[in-house]
């Protein structure tokens, strides 16, 4: 008889993040989760990730394309069944939201 595995939510939203941080913004040379657009990240026991996200602006050129980029890289990790993703814009996306390796990197510190 098997033991039931845990599921290691921890280990695996690093896994998410790491995929996540390999995403940027068209527009700007910063991945989207240091940008601050990766509001959160959740995991099930089925395998089940929902993540909530916004964008710089609700007229964002990769409105359309980003969050299925998204959905599609996380996808890409084995253990997951499923990966939906929702946009948000409350609270709006602002500069503050962003890590400070990125305004570093922006040239805004």
């Amino acid at each position: 008889m098997s033991e039931e595995t845990t599921i290691d939510t921890q280990e695996l939203g690093e896994k998410i993040v790491k995929v996540l941080k390999t995403i940027y913004d068209p527009e700007i040379p910063v991945d989207i989760y240091e940008l601050g657009l990766i509001y959160d990240v959740f995991v099930n026991e089925e395998y089940e990730v929902k993540i909530l996200m916004t964008l710089t602006s609700p007229n964002c050129p990769v409105a359309e394309t980003l969050p299925v980029e998204v959905e599609e890289k996380v996808k890409s990790i084995d253990v997951l069944k499923d990966v939906e993703v929702e946009i948000t814009f409350d609270p709006p996306w602002t500069q503050e939201l962003m890590s400070e390796e990125a305004k570093l990197e922006l040239g805004l510190l």
